[in-house]
């Protein structure tokens, strides 16, 4: 089938965009933490069942010590420092707005594999992140009287959305490593369904090591007892469910089947689209107004993830 990666990218950044729409609701509802940990664990029985109806076994089989660390650090970095600062920035600024810091992703991503992987950094890779950045800026500074640059979102909401796209670009690359290390210890003679569920596998682990952290997190924090009355809490676990479903579940998962199947850069740039995606129900289901600096700034951050990729 033509384009089957384009079309996966494209079902990838519809997932994320009704990810962010229920993480929001969820979050407000119980808190960030508490919803992590949720969709983490959901994430983790919903990945071993699939894998033990495909490959025969509930687990990452194959697996080494490197796959783990690596993978474990990509859990770290993407999901619990990552995701807490993005499910944290739609309480205070909303999911279209952060949906839209996460366009930062593919230049962190670019960074973190020239410091880490020593890929190339060329000037056009820095002009699409200055254009990615400006785009940024024109959406969330104002003017005021004077000649004066004012924020019109809430400085933490700023700083969160920053560190949710930090985490998820640095993730990104941490996750490939991981995934690599899997990919060279899966036998030869191993079925060939072994490999086409390495994204899957690569998932749980992460979704094992992030519902790990975040729930040791909740525990220190005292937030135990949240968790348990969130549990009984039937729209709560519903929000949940979904988010699971299309966020750690599948759309994680289809992230990483994309770029096996289309260019990276192609595959990334489509699955950047998830701000512009979620302004549909922003306006018809919210009745939110967009402001045109809004609709610019938007359309020029995705210019330079486009440039980022298709230079």
């Amino acid at each position: 089938m033509n384009h089957i990666g384009e079309i996966i990218s494209l079902s990838v950044a519809i997932s994320w965009t009704v990810t962010a729409w229920y993480a929001d609701k969820a979050s407000r509802r119980v808190g960030s933490m508490v919803t992590n940990v949720l969709r983490l664990v959901l994430a983790t029985l919903f990945l071993a069942l699939l894998l033990w109806v495909t490959v025969s076994h509930p687990y990452p089989v194959y697996a080494n010590s490197a796959t783990w660390l690596w993978l474990a650090l990509s859990a770290l970095v993407g999901y619990i420092f990552g995701d807490w600062c993005l499910f944290n920035s739609y309480i205070h600024i909303g999911p279209r707005f952060g949906q839209l810091f996460m366009t930062l992703a593919p230049p962190m991503a670019a960074i973190a594999g020239w410091i880490m992987l020593g890929e190339n950094l060329s000037w056009k890779s820095i002009l699409a992140m200055a254009v990615t950045l400006l785009g940024i800026a024109i959406s969330i500074l104002s003017r005021d009287s004077g000649m004066h640059f004012k924020f019109d979102l809430p400085l933490k909401g700023i700083l969160l959305g920053i560190g949710a796209g930090v985490g998820q670009g640095v993730g990104l690359v941490l996750s490939k490593v991981g995934m690599d290390c899997y990919l060279e210890v899966i036998p030869p003679d191993a079925p060939s369904s072994m490999k086409a569920m390495l994204p899957f596998a690569s998932t749980m682990i992460r979704a094992i090591v992030g519902g790990a952290g975040f729930l040791l997190l909740l525990s220190l924090q005292k937030g135990l007892g949240t968790l348990k009355t969130a549990v009984k809490d039937s729209i709560t676990m519903k929000y949940a469910s979904i988010i699971t479903l299309f966020g750690p579940a599948v759309g994680v998962s289809l992230s990483l089947m994309a770029v096996r199947f289309a260019p990276a850069g192609i595959a990334s740039t489509l699955m950047a689209l998830t701000p512009v995606i979620i302004l549909a129900p922003e306006i018809f289901i919210n009745k939110k107004k967009i402001t045109l600096k809004e609709l610019i700034g938007l359309a020029i951050s995705i210019t330079g993830v486009a440039l980022f990729f298709l230079l």
